[in-house]
């Protein structure tokens, strides 16, 4: 599963006396997850470099974690993760630390931070310590790197879209190298880029702050993090939010995701449908059709075209395919926001005189390091199925079911043909638990749809109560303007209120 398809993918410690030292000075040891005594090391805090157009809030400070690369062999080597934190600002009211958990698998949570803080300390006005890291194998966090050809580390090549007739031949011959990359050069520490190590490295990250518990907000792929980290640790966990669930059935994690996305691209497209056919897109010159029922023949017309003919867009050397086309639809539903730029690409590319000017998402060539992780975590998991096991008739079925994807969720990855068998199982997420969780969910989101979701909250039964948003859209809280899913969240984050039962937000 990714937050905004990767590209956001993909963002105090207390100023009391007694409160700091509490989340400076560690114990001197402290339980590893796995219950074997380990030391855990003092962070040595400093102010965060963050990448260039990074502007995070001030007071936010970054350290290295020394995590073991395996936590069955705690005393063995160990490896760096990046952490990060911003304390609160008003240390009267701070109650506890909240770890923000990003999306992905590839999403950094020094950056989400940086992106998130400011918003986050006025909405929880000075209530927690806010602290994050980056997973392993993103940003300042150990990488790894499979070596994957430059062309297959494009978006449209990660993602497995089948060939214009539906063929999935090319699909198959670059899931097979990339897993055989892989397995020649990632070693060890690729092998350990799992969910579990994530909560692991969590729970490492609580016991070096000196803290008892944290409370979470999970996003995406971080609200499965999450709901792991209080399914094995619920005696760490205050409040947990899960915001932007997918279905947590333990043999078929990322991998139902994935599937699922069909599902969300289609539960979300009348959204940009409905935008696009309104009267007053026609003086912004993007107006796709007089009735929103329209746009999406048109749209499906134009990606076939592309199929046939690809379109010289304004970079060099890339032109817009029908699978381009797509993709840019996949990354624009995840916010309204992004709607303006994915009608214009549509009226470009429709004008026989037009250049499209291709988003940054279609034109970049992904780096080593982060289109290795973006396959390792996935498939370290759970076992996929192998190559011989009908993708080719599930691509088929898909395409005249979900025609919008095109048979890419249910299409065939690296992981079909991954080396290395899961070490462990997945967490099972159940109702055996504190009662201490709320999520939050859009009606039409088109990367954990709501039919994943209701699932994530059947298991959990009574522990969790569930904040419907009427509305599409993906990672609702402080992030797609709905006032009333985002205080539901801040009031159960702040007071611990939550609805007495399932409750709905209109849009």
């Amino acid at each position: 599963m990714t937050n905004s398809t990767r590209r956001t993918m993909i963002l105090t410690l207390c100023a009391t006396a007694v409160v700091a030292t509490t989340m400076t000075a560690s114990p001197p040891a402290a339980r590893a997850a796995d219950g074997q005594s380990t030391p855990v090391p003092q962070l040595d805090w400093h102010p965060c470099e963050l990448p260039a157009g990074t502007a995070g809030p001030a007071g936010q400070e970054c350290a290295t974690l020394p995590v073991p690369l395996d936590y069955s062999r705690p005393d063995g080597r160990t490896v760096p993760v990046a952490v990060s934190r911003l304390r609160s600002d008003r240390p009267a009211h701070r109650r506890g630390t909240l770890v923000v958990i990003p999306g992905g698998p590839g999403s950094s949570g020094v950056q989400r931070l940086a992106q998130k803080g400011a918003a986050l300390q006025e909405a929880l006005d000075g209530a927690y310590d806010l602290i994050s890291l980056d997973p392993r194998g993103v940003g300042a966090s150990v990488k790894a790197r499979c070596g994957i050809p430059a062309a297959d580390r494009r978006l449209v090549t990660l993602r497995s879209w089948p060939s214009p007739d539906g063929g999935i031949g090319e699909n198959t011959a670059r899931s097979r190298r990339t897993a055989e990359s892989c397995a020649a050069n990632g070693g060890a520490v690729l092998r350990s880029f799992t969910t579990r190590n994530e909560v692991r490295d969590i729970d490492r990250f609580r016991q070096a702050l000196g803290e008892r518990k944290l409370s979470v907000w999970g996003t995406s792929y971080g609200a499965y993090v999450g709901a792991v980290y209080g399914q094995t640790r619920p005696g760490r966990v205050d409040r947990l939010v899960l915001d932007s669930t997918g279905d947590p059935d333990p043999s078929r994690v990322a991998r139902g995701w994935l599937e699922n996305m069909a599902r969300g691209a289609a539960d979300r497209f009348a959204d940009f449908a409905g935008w696009s056919a309104e009267p007053a897109r026609e003086a912004e010159g993007l107006r796709l059709a007089p009735r929103a029922e329209d746009v999406e023949p048109l749209f499906l017309a134009l990606a076939e075209e592309l199929d046939r003919v690809p379109r010289d867009s304004g970079t060099p050397g890339v032109p817009l395919t029908g699978n381009g086309l797509r993709q840019a639809l996949q990354n624009a539903l995840y916010s309204d926001r992004a709607f303006p730029a994915l009608a214009r690409l549509i009226q470009e590319a429709r004008d026989p005189e037009g250049v499209p000017a291709l988003p940054p998402d279609l034109t970049q060539t992904i780096p080593d390091e982060d289109a290795s992780l973006m396959v390792a975590t996935i498939c370290n998991d759970v076992r996929w199925p192998g190559a011989g096991s009908g993708y080719a008739e599930r691509v088929a079925a898909d395409r005249v079911r979900y025609p919008l994807t095109a048979g890419m969720p249910v299409n065939i990855t690296p992981c079909a043909f991954w080396k290395d068998a899961p070490s462990e199982r997945p967490a099972r997420i159940t109702d055996r638990g504190p009662s201490n969780i709320l999520m939050v969910q859009s009606l039409r989101d088109p990367a954990t749809p709501y039919a994943g979701a209701l699932k994530m909250r059947t298991a959990l039964g009574d522990r969790a109560r569930l904040v419907t948003v009427g509305q599409g859209g993906h990672g609702m809280y402080l992030g797609n303007g709905n006032a009333c899913g985002d205080r539901a969240v801040t009031r159960f984050l702040t007071t611990g209120h939550r609805p007495a039962q399932d409750t709905d937000c209109p849009e």
